[in-house]
């Protein structure tokens, strides 16, 4: 349970960096969220069952990635600039991810980097795996 409580204050940390961040959440290896959801006042653009499934792929996709970290090295993040959103996610131990979400109009030039700096201090004091 604390560790539950650390990966909220995490989320809480990570929706400060920015006004127009959405949401931050962490998904663990098999596609279930662990901790984190979306900012208050705010509503997810899908519905519950689709953020399952988004889970769920986003899981199987950074798991797949590492098919290429031979020749490419690691993956740090992703970033997918949507009509809608832009969303990262950061791969993390054992094909844990945090998926971030922000207004598609955010500078998001820095974000990924601060949010790097973030999951840093994680691997310092380390969680156990959710």
């Amino acid at each position: 349970m604390e560790d539950v409580e650390k990966l909220e204050n995490i989320c809480q940390q990570i929706l400060k960096l920015d006004p127009k961040m959405r949401s931050a959440r962490f998904i663990n290896a098999r596609g279930h969220l662990a901790a984190g959801g979306m900012k208050d006042g705010l509503l997810s653009l899908e519905a519950k069952k689709h953020d399952e499934m988004m889970f769920m792929e986003l899981a199987l996709r950074v798991r797949m990635r590492h098919e290429f970290d031979t020749e490419f090295g690691i993956v740090h993040f992703s970033l997918s600039y949507r009509d809608k959103v832009i969303v990262m996610s950061f791969p993390l131990s054992n094909d844990d991810v945090l998926l971030v979400s922000c207004e598609k109009d955010t500078e998001f030039g820095d974000i990924p980097f601060k949010v790097l700096a973030i999951i840093e201090c994680i691997k310092k004091t380390p969680l156990k795996t959710f």
